[in-house]
Order: structure tokens, then sequence, then C-alpha cells
């Protein structure tokens, strides 16, 4: 399209305009001259034009509600609505149902200046790229914004961005392309004449000619380009320039002068560069495989033993400031993070991991970022939410029931909802610096440690991570882990050094008499005392005794009453408040029992009139913002009593709200003593004086266990306030008895648990997978942290040699007598497979043990000995690793193990029951035989004198009777054997697995026949009679071997080798049989509302399409969904109405018909039969009550 200049303003044109006056509606005719500068007038006096106005309310009613087609109901439409219809005049517009997107311009105007003064000189237009990327077609970062509303948790309709390092290329990807396009050397072969002509260009090197008297010759420069004028040369001009490249040597190309040797000083033999060259090249060769090594070590060790002197120096200018003096692992952090380092810190509770979360949040702010903080349950988040407001100000929180400031530049949240965010493509990853999973030790819960694993694959490759973790023995391997999948470098620093040394306690007491029975158990220097163990179980069996005495034996049930609960707390209690060490963390293993022993401390009253009167005013004020009715709940009643003296408990039954309170007033120190269960502990910065265990055994799920280390450090790191506490005190209640000393050494001093994998698939994962092309669930199971043990890059590298190996072997000749050479090879692997299954059969066996018995002569075969005959002189009690020492027969000179194989010459790799014979004199040697070397057990035996061989042999090992001639009992066994052998040259009967040693099982019986036909196929082969044989199988065996290392690496960098693709492949069947996904994989309607559900995702879309919650109201739903996340026990039996049992009954047959279409797709009918019964029963509801 033509540019249309318009001519100036000439004298004949009127300067006529209007301007609006303000927002009056008013306006004024202007008729001055323009000033030259300005074109036209200005429309209005506002800068923005109008301000914006009400409507009309009821035009606005009318047109948005009556007008508007998507606001009409389209079901259950009653007659009144019928009747509105023929009153109302409602005009039709089918265009409104069309909303078509403008389509994106693939060009842009570009300004053309002058590039000394900077004057705009002209347009130029300029082609755009990624204009068609979308939230809905595209992985890029390129893409286009979505809408706002979707910008903070995304849509399921988009796509994530493209995780870090999922773009490289599978072996399937690359030799589909390898086939598809032709690898072009660009240094040889190529073409110098064109398909169709008959002449071409010669790109054949040429050098300079240079002037004979050192004048510079333009010619002779011009002569490198001779090819340009003339396509063909003459061949006289072919052969000088040969002479004269001959002449002149040739410099190695490089980028540096140093790399050709040149020197100052007189000029070396034109050998010496070329020698200093190769050198150089040999160490920048040695230099780049340190460095290839180096790149493949993900994980990096940072040593924090060393101070780090010059920490202010390479930090003159930090993004945050601390009042105290950092530890050394904290200036080693942020000298990473400063670096923009991805880090995994590992220390022990209480140790100042906050601090590097801390640094990275103001960095971002600094460079005008977000971070994203993940944890692993509420009640840490809340507490970081309020800690970081007061620190930065500019804070989010983004939990499943609260949403703070979403638009903050920190944002904390839980790992789930950012696995949500990242599956849904929120517009927060764009901006996003760093993301912090706190208490990443989680990952090990077998219900939620799958989503760390998804989150960390997911994230783009702009997102540096940070790991705070407890002390964990492999945090090395899980940041290799992560580094691997990540492509790049996870700093790991780990410290053991706890700044507030804790002491443990045994606690006997019950009783104002016996309050002060405190046994210390490990000192402050982690010492393990059992002098104070042993006076603990002095005193509890005195007391015992006593007891006994008076009021006869004792119960000895582990469980206690409530009163003998109560009579402990009260004597702990007031015994710890005496020696002032409150506040109290009680950990309870339950939540009845924080609620029973909480009630059952009435007479007890921690707290002064001040601070009775500061929790009264704090409490009353954090409740104001509920309604009246709520504010009596039973609940917040019982709580504000227990509160104002000094008592309080937290744990998930606890309201939200109220369980905030609680945990601000123990921050404050109002709150005494806390009874809490395991979550208190998970990384909520609130420590306390003192640390009780009501007990150290749990309920984990299935069963009752005693805590893991990892757990009790845990939850005993929350004793001891940094710089108000010398030492931190832990205490176990000792209530029927003292523990055992070795579950309290484990428990104490044992090693942490150690990172697992907890992956697992589910229907979310795969449904959020599929509907983006680009991504793979295969990808995701590769990379998942079970699978770490894939080291791809050397398996590819292997393979690439293997391949060049198989290439360079010799071909095989398969032609005329050996035409059948690789059946044999094949027939002859499977006998040997099916002779040694067999050998493993009998040597496990009671029978093949007792036949092997000293005096018995067996065959033996391994790298010394083929088909040698042995007999057994002893036999070892290691029933893991048994041994036989026997003696063997052999060649004179081969009496000691060379450690080589047995070579080509010697046929080894022939099946052949042919008995080995000395070609030479006979000797002996006594050797240590594993049950894997003895090929056959014969039906012979040989009377011997086991010790006296035994003991002659080893005599003569000896240097000094070396020499000496073999005893009688050696000498006899020998030619004894040597007689059994010339005698029986071609193979000795050998004791039958099911006839002689009776072994009946069915492996064994079809192994025998099996042996038995494969023996007799190997004389069929026309291929053993060839002269070539022995030469050409060594080939093929050779070929086989490279050929079957290859197809195993092949086959573990395959997707066929992932340890989860058959539940893959059946959970695919599930999904495609309930409709949520096609036969070609695209995620249906169903499909897309279960990626939105994080569990038990299948039953409740099936109750959301089935309308199975419709007839009921908000709050009988809610009781209805309530079965699917109340996993407490209860003795009360809920009053359940008739809309309530229809509903239950409605569920249980959608959760039939769920399970029933997994059974047909799994095959796995009783499993998941019986546990669908089991959650029938659950929930039906006639199950009696406490179920």
């Amino acid at each position: 399209m033509e540019r249309i200049e318009l001519p100036p303003p000439g004298p004949a044109d009127l300067p006529l305009s209007l301007l609006e006056v303000g927002c009056s509606g008013r306006f004024e005719l202007i008729t001055h001259p323009l000033p030259s500068h300005q074109l036209l007038h200005p429309q209005t006096t506002l800068p923005h034009g109008l301000p914006p106005f009400s409507v009309d309310l009821q035009r606005e009613v009318e047109k948005r509600f009556l007008s508007d087609p998507a606001w009409l109901p389209i079901h259950d439409t009653d007659a009144a609505f019928e009747k509105f219809l023929k009153v109302t005049k409602r005009e039709k517009n089918l265009d409104s149902l069309l909303h078509c997107s403008p389509t994106p311009l693939h060009s842009g105007l570009s300004v053309v200046r002058d590039p000394t003064t900077g004057m705009l000189l002209d347009f130029t237009e300029v082609p755009l790229e990624n204009t068609g990327l979308s939230a809905k077609n595209s992985l890029s970062l390129q893409r286009a914004p979505g809408p706002p509303s979707e910008s903070l948790r995304g849509s399921n309709t988009n796509y994530p961005f493209l995780p870090a390092a999922m773009e490289e290329l599978t072996l399937e990807q690359i030799k589909k392309k390898s086939e598809l396009e032709e690898d072009i050397d660009f240094e040889n072969d190529l073409l110098t004449v064109p398909p169709g002509l008959k002449s071409g260009m010669d790109f054949s090197a040429k050098d300079a000619k240079t002037a004979t008297k050192g004048e510079v010759n333009l010619l002779s420069l011009l002569s490198t380009f001779d090819d340009i004028i003339d396509a063909v040369p003459d061949e006289e001009e072919k052969k000088g320039k040969a002479a004269a490249s001959a002449e002149t040597p040739k410099l190695p190309r490089t980028n540096s002068l140093e790399d050709l040797g040149i020197k100052e000083g007189p000029v070396q033999s034109s050998q010496a560069p070329a020698t200093a060259a190769g050198k150089k090249e040999g160490a920048s060769a040695e230099k780049e495989k340190e460095k290839e090594k180096d790149a493949k070590k993900w994980a990096i060790p940072v040593d924090i033993h060393t101070p780090c002197q010059d920490f202010y120096k390479r930090i003159p200018d930090p993004a945050f400031k601390w009042s105290f003096e950092l530890d050394e692992f904290q200036k080693q952090a942020v000298l990473r993070l400063e670096a923009h380092e991805s880090v995994f810190v590992a220390a022990h509770t209480s140790a100042g991991k906050t601090v590097v979360a801390e640094y990275a949040i103001a960095l971002s702010q600094k460079h005008m970022t977000r971070t994203i903080y993940t944890s692993p349950i509420k009640a840490l988040s809340n507490q970081k939410f309020r800690d970081f407001k007061n620190t930065f100000g500019d804070v989010g929180l983004l939990t499943g029931d609260v949403q703070l400031n979403p638009e903050a530049s920190c944002l904390i949240m839980t790992t789930e909802i950012l696995r949500s965010m990242l599956y849904n493509g929120s517009e927060v990853i764009r901006d996003l610096e760093w993301v912090i999973f706190d208490e990443v030790h989680y990952i090990n819960d077998a219900e939620r440690g799958v989503v760390w694993e998804e989150v960390l694959i997911m994230l783009p490759e702009h997102v540096s991570i940070i790991l705070l973790s407890a002390t964990v023995p492999n945090a090395l391997e899980f940041s290799e882990w992560i580094g691997r999948i990540k492509k790049r470098h996870i700093y790991v620093i780990s410290t053991l050094k706890r700044p507030v040394p804790l002491e443990h306690h045994l606690y006997t007491g019950n009783s104002t008499k016996t309050q002060k029975e405190l046994f210390l158990l490990i000192d402050p220097a982690g010492n393990f005392l059992t002098k104070g163990y042993y006076a603990a179980v002095d005193a509890k069996k005195e007391r015992t005794s006593k007891h006994a005495q008076s009021f006869g034996t004792k119960n000895t049930s582990q469980n206690t009453t409530p009163n003998q609960d109560k009579a402990v707390w009260l004597t702990l209690l007031n015994f710890l408040s005496q020696r002032q060490q409150t506040p109290v963390v009680a950990f309870t293993f339950s939540r009845t029992r924080c609620d029973d022993n909480a009630r059952s401390l009435g007479t007890l009253d921690l707290t002064s009139a001040t601070e009775k009167s500061e929790v009264h005013s704090f409490f009353q004020k954090s409740l104001s913002r509920l309604r009246g009715a709520d504010r009596q709940l039973p609940q917040i009643l019982q709580m504000r009593d227990l509160l104002k003296r000094g008592i309080g408990v937290h744990h998930s039954g606890i309201l939200p709200i109220l369980k905030e309170v609680i945990e601000m007033l123990f921050s404050r120190g109002l709150v005494k003593v806390l009874f809490a269960t395991e979550t208190f502990a998970m990384g909520v910065n609130m420590p306390a004086r003192t640390v009780v265990f009501d007990s150290i055994r749990k309920h984990d799920g299935t069963g009752f266990r005693n805590l893991l280390p990892g757990e009790y450090i845990q939850m005993a790191g929350r004793a001891g306030r940094r710089g108000l506490d010398a030492t931190g005190t832990v205490i176990i209640l000792c209530k029927t008895g003292v523990h055992d000393m070795a579950d309290l050494h484990v428990m104490m001093q044992g090693k942490p648990t150690v990172l697992q994998s907890q992956f697992r698939l589910t229907y979310t994962m795969i449904l959020n997978l599929l509907r983006v092309e680009a991504l793979r669930v295969t990808d995701m199971m590769r990379r998942s942290f079970s699978e770490s043990h894939r080291d791809t890059q050397a398996q590819e590298t292997r393979i690439s040699q293997l391949k060049k190996t198989l290439s360079a072997l010799p071909p095989m000749d398969t032609e005329g007598q050996l035409s059948d050479l690789l059946p044999y090879y094949h027939t002859l692997t499977e006998l040997r497979i099916t002779t040694q299954a067999l050998q493993e059969a009998v040597m496990e066996s009671v029978t093949g043990l007792k036949a092997l018995s000293v005096g018995r002569v067996v065959i033996v075969t391994n790298s010394q000995h083929l088909n040698a005959l042995g007999v057994i002189l002893q036999v070892s009690n290691d029933a893991v690793n048994r041994t036989f020492t026997t003696l063997v027969i052999c060649e004179k000179g081969n009496e000691e193990p060379t450690g080589e194989a047995q070579t080509s010459s010697s046929l080894s790799h022939l099946y052949s029951t042919t008995l080995f014979t000395p070609e030479g004199p006979c000797s002996h040697t006594v050797q240590k035989v594993k049950p894997q070397d003895i090929f056959g057990i014969t039906t012979k035996t040989l009377k011997v004198m086991p010790e006296r061989i035994i003991d002659n042999y080893n005599k003569r090992q000896q240097p000094r009777f070396k020499m000496d001639p073999p005893g009688q009992a050696i000498s006899t066994a020998t030619q004894e054997l040597l007689r059994l052998a010339e005698s029986n040259p071609a193979g000795m009967a050998t004791l039958d697995p099911v006839n002689d040693l009776h072994l009946k099982g069915v492996e064994v019986v079809e192994g025998v026949m099996r042996q038995r036909v494969l023996q007799d196929c190997l004389k069929d082969f026309k291929c053993i009679h060839s002269p070539t044989f022995s030469e050409q199988f060594v080939r093929v065996q050779e070929r086989m071997r490279v050929q079957e290392e290859l197809d195993k690496l092949l086959f573990l960098t395959s997707d066929q080798s992932l340890a989860l693709l058959p539940e893959y492949h059946q959970r695919i069947k599930v999904l495609e049989a309930l409709n949520y996904i096609d036969a070609s994989g695209a995620v249906q309607l169903k499909g897309r509302v279960a990626c939105q559900i994080s569990s038990h995702e299948l039953l409740l879309t099936e109750l959301l399409f089935e309308n199975t919650l419709s007839p009921l109201a908000p709050e009988e739903s809610a009781a209805l969904l309530s079965c699917l996340v109340f996993t407490q026990n209860t003795q009360v039996e809920p009053h359940i109405n008739n809309t309530l049992l229809e509903g239950i009954e409605r569920v249980l047959c959608v959760c039939v018909c769920v399970c029933v279409c997994v059974c047909v797709c799994v095959c796995v009918c009783v499993c998941v039969c019986v546990c669908v019964c089991v959650c029938v029963v659950l929930i039906s509801p006639s199950s009696p009550p406490g179920h």
C-alpha cells in the first residue's frame, strides 16, 4: 500500500476546529491560526478524554439479563419463562455467537534513524517472529500473555511453560531423524560439480604464492582465487601448485599464536612448532576430558570449614543485611545466590536455613522479579507469611482456603498450589526467579511426596532452585538427580553444627515425691550415658516393687489411664515451671490425646494477671471478624479458657483461625504449654525451651512403630531458643516403664532417613500431560527420582562406541557348511542358560548339597579349568557364600590361576562333555571352588584323607618346601582322578536332578527335558564339520557379545525399561473406558474436569457428571463429601437424614461402577474388588461406629 502524503495547509484552508470544554457537553469553535509545531487542535480540555460515567441501571439490566442469550437458561424452562419470551421483544443476533480473534500481524514498523544525529529518517516494515503463539498452542515464554483473570492460577486449557531440559531428543527421535535426513560431511566427499553440469569449482586448499626476493606481488596473492577466474585449471598449474604447497610447510589452524609454538628468540627448525603444537593439543585434550568428567557431576559439595574472609569484598552491596554475623554455611549460600546458582542447604532444625530464603526474596525484589516459597503444610505457610510480611512487606499468601495479596513479589504457598500453577501455565512463572522448597525431606511422604518431584521436573529453565532440608545422608545423590534433569549445577551446603546443643532426659516421675526423677541420657556433646539409663530403670523398678508389695502385681499393659496421664503431666509441668523451663512443646501422636491432656489440666495455671489480660484482648480482637454464632462454638470457648491459663492445643482438628491465634500467642511467649502433633515440628520456626515426648511410638497409617531418627531429630530440634538458651531440654516420658535402650539409641543417634522417591502415577498427572502434545508422560517418568539410576548420557556414549566396534568387526562367513552357524550359536547359548539354571536349582536344594560331600568326584569348569575332574575335600559352613575345597587335576605348570580367561584355542566356548586329560605330566591343585564352577556332579566317590591332602598341599606352597614331592594321599587321589578321566574320555555319568536328586519342581523337570533336546540338536548342525568352524565361531561369538550389550543398552535407554510403564498403559485403558480420553489420547470434557481435582479425581468427576450432588443443599453436599477427607476414628454415630442416605447410596453406586471399570481394565480383579468392598463398608451408613 502506497503512502499518501497530504500537502501542508495553505492560505485557503480555514483553521476551524471544535473544542469540548470539560465534561459539561459544551463546545467552542476555534478560528485562530494553528501554531507551526501543532498539527491539529485538541478535541477536549481533559488530558485523557471524557471520564467514565454510570449507565442507566434499568437499561443495563435489560441488556445484560434479558437481551443477552448467554444469560438465558436452556434447561428446565418453566411456563413462566415461556410466557416471558412471548412478551419480551428480544432481537436475535447470531453474529454474537461467533468470537473470532483477529489474525495476528506478521510484520511491524521499525524506525530508521540517522546513526550520527539520531534523527528519524523513515519507517521500514520488519517481519515479526512468534506472532501466532498463545497459551493455547505453545509452551514458549515468547507467547503472548493471557487475560488478567488467568494470570495467577492459569487455566486448564493453557499449555504449561516448557520444563527445563525437556527439549532434548531421545534415541528413538534421533534414529527417526537420521533415517529421514542424510548426514552431510562438510569436510570430506563434497561434490565439486553440480548435478547436470559439465564443470564445477575446485575447492582444494591453495596457498598464496610468495615472491622470491621478498617483494609483495599482487598477482601472487590473487593466485589463491584462480578458480574463480578459470573454472578448470590446467594440469601444469595443478602440478606447480602441488610442488609449491609441498615446499611451504602448512601451519596448523588455530585461534592463538601460543598454539603454534611461537616463542621469543632464535627461530628453531620446522619440527619444533609442530611438536609444541602437538603437546599443546594433547594438554588441551586432557583438560577437555577433565572438564567433561566434572561436567557430569551436577551436584557440587561446598566446603564450609574454610572461612570466607573476603565475603564483604565480594558482596559490597548485599540485597539484605542482618543484625548478626552470618554462619559460614550461610555465607557460602549467599555467595551462590549472588551468582544465580541453585543450592541445597541441609542443616539441623533452628540452624538458620531461613536466612538463605530471606536473601533470595530480597535479591528478587532488588531484581524486580518474583519468588515463590513453598511449604508442605498450611501452618508453616501461615507462619512464614507473618514473618516475611513484617520483614519485606510485599508478600502474598496462597493456600487452599486463603488468598492474600496475590500480586506480591514474594508468594508463599503449598506445593500443590505451585504444581497446579505450573500445569495451568500461570503468568507468574514468567517473572519467577527463585523457588524455595522448605522441608524438602517431606518428599519421603508416601501420599504427597510425588508433588515435590512433579514440581521439580516441571519448573522452566530460567527458574533457580533453593532446597532447604534437615540433615539427610544422600543430599549429594538427590542434588545430582535435580542437576541432571535441569541441566544445571546444584551446590550442596551441609552442616551438622547445632546452634543450641540439646540435652536428652528420661522422666519417670508421677507424683510430688518423684517429680525430680529426671535422668540425663545424652549430654550436650552427644555422648550416650548408660549410667543415666540404668538409674531411670532402677527408679522405675523400685517404685513398681513397692507397689507390688503393697497392692499386688501391677498390670503390665503399656496403656495408661487418663488419671495416670493427668498425674504425670501435672507433676512434670509443675517441675518445669519451678525450674523456669517453659515454654514447653509436648508432642503427642494423637489428636484425641492432645485434647484430653489439655482438658485434664484444669487446676494448672501458668500465666500471670497481666498475661491473662493480654491473651484475652488478643483473642477477642482476633475473633472479632467472626459472626456472633461462630464465636460461641464449643471449641472456641474451650480454647479461650485454656489459653488464659497458658495452655494450648495445635493439630489439624483445630479451626484454622484458632490455630493461627495459638501460633501467634506461642511466638509471643504467652502459651507456656502447647500440646501438638508432629505437624507442628514441620518447619514452623517457633522454638521452645523444652520439648516433651508423650511417647516414642506412633501410628503411620498401617501400624504402630517407633519414631524414626529423622522424625525424632526434627521434633527434638524445637528445643532451645537461639540467643536465649544455652542448651535445649528434651524429655521422654516413661509412663509404664523405661523404653528399651537399643530403641532409644537407634532413635536418638541413628542415621536420618535417606531421601527416597515416592513417585507414582496419578490420573491428574496423566491428564494434565496428555492435553499437551509436546509433553509426554514417559518423559515425566524418566526424569523422576525413582529412575535417577539411569545414566542416559554415559549409556548413549557407550552405545555409539559399541556401534563403531560392531562396524569394525570382520564379516561373518555364513555360506556353505557355515550357513547354520548363527542358529548353532543361539542353540548353544540357550543350552548354557538352561544348564546354568539347573545348576543353581541343584545347589539350592538340600539333596544337591548333601551329594556334594567329601569324596564326591565333580567336573570343574572355570577360567582356569575346562571339564577337569576334581574331588571335594572340604565344604564351608557359610550358607551365603558357600565354597568347596577341591583337589583338581591340571597340566604341569598350570597349578596357579593366572586370572585370565580361557583362550580361544582351548575352545572353552564350545559345549563339550569331553573330559580334560593332560597332554604331558599330570599335576594337581587345591582350590576353593564356587558352586557355579561345578559343572557336573558325577556318580563316583573316592576315599580320600582330606586333612592330609590339604596340609601337605599348604606345606608345599611355602618356598622352602616348594620342591618336595607330593604326599602319598595326594598322589593316590590324583592318579585315581586321572584314571577316571582316561577311562571316560567322552564324559562321565552325572547325577540326574530328577531321578537321582529327586527334584520334582516343574521348572527343574522342564529344564532337564529341554537340556536333553538341545543336546541332541547340537549333533545335527553342519557347521561343526567345517574346517574353519573354530575361527568363524570366535567371530560370531565376539559379534554377538557386542550386539547383546548394544541391545541391552538400547533397551535401558528406551521407554520400555521404565518401571511404571505397565501401570501407565493400564491407567490409559481406564481413562479410555470412562471416556476421559478418546482412542487417540485427546483429553475430553470429563478429563478436563478431572485435571482440576488433586485426589479422588475419578470418583468426584463421575459424581459431578452424574448430577449426584444436584438435589442436595450445600451443607448436605459438604457432609457427603466429608467421607473422602475424614480420617479420624470416632465413637459417635452421626444422625443421617433420608436425603443423605439416598446420597450415600448414589455415591456407592458410582464408586462401584468406577471400580468395576478399573478392575476390567487393570486385570487385578481380586485385589481391587477387595479394596472396593472395604471402602464400601467403611463409608456405608450401616457400618458400626468407630469405623
